[in-house]
């Protein structure tokens, strides 16, 4: 039995459908976002960058083509295996679990696309941030980019249906004990397929207290990747700079 099976990001994000489900994802916002942050950052030329969470290494693969020696780290081993198709002398991927150390020091470390919330235990979400900070060399900077749940809240559409590749992907979104849950169901090929996202709905204040425990400093905070000034009610992204 897979240690992962009771985690529903595991078994999710490793399976195919979740990468055809969301294929569409904007490549050139996605890029856009890590240049202005790189910039902002002013992360030295040929700076190392961990990228967490980091899936098939998209974010990862585009840093490195910018002139950075960039380290994917992902859970999911059929992500890591399919990015490792990209490795060269400054782009390495490797499966690893984001609440422990990676083992050395970066100039950034980057957690991005709502890849931070998943975990069951509490105390994990702790632990990603010490484990951050634990990955940060002197000078480093930690990047949380986070959705802004009281914006999503506010807009939440409670069921839709996307089609991606003749597949009929009925999704439904709610709020439930302090997460956004949406449940992914469809049919493949005569069989029924369910899936379900669970995402802990943090607000700025519930990072800033894990922020104080862990012993980091909040320095800036950005509603969206042109990296605008956040606002609570409208603002989509809720992006944490961090030391």
């Amino acid at each position: 039995m897979n240690k992962n099976e009771n985690k529903w990001y595991a078994s999710w994000f490793d399976s195919p459908f979740y990468h055809i489900l969301y294929k569409d994802r904007d490549h050139t916002e996605a890029e856009t976002f890590m240049s202005n942050l790189t910039d902002y950052l002013n992360i030295p030329e040929h700076g190392k960058i961990l990228d967490l969470a980091c899936g098939k290494g998209r974010h990862a693969v585009y840093l490195n083509s910018i002139g950075y020696d960039v380290v994917g780290a992902d859970l999911s081993e059929n992500s890591i295996n399919y990015a490792k198709q990209f490795e060269n002398d400054s782009l390495h991927f490797k499966v690893h679990n984001m609440c422990q150390p990676f083992g050395e020091t970066f100039d950034a470390v980057f957690n991005l696309f709502t890849s931070f919330g998943y975990f069951e235990n509490k105390s994990d979400n702790l632990a990603t941030i010490k484990a951050i900070k634990a990955n940060l060399n002197d000078f480093g900077f930690g990047v949380i980019d986070f959705m802004n749940t009281e914006y999503i809240i506010e807009n939440l559409v409670p069921e839709n249906t996307k089609t991606v590749e003749g597949i009929d992907f009925l999704q439904k979104r709610r709020v439930e004990n302090g997460y956004i849950i949406k449940d992914i169901s469809f049919t493949f090929k005569g069989d029924d397929y369910q899936f379900q996202e669970r995402v802990k709905a943090f607000s700025l204040a519930d990072f800033e207290a894990l922020f104080e425990q862990a012993g980091v400093y909040l320095l800036d905070v950005f509603g969206d990747y042109k990296l605008s000034k956040f606002h609570k009610k409208t603002s989509e992204r809720l992006i944490m700079i961090f030391k």
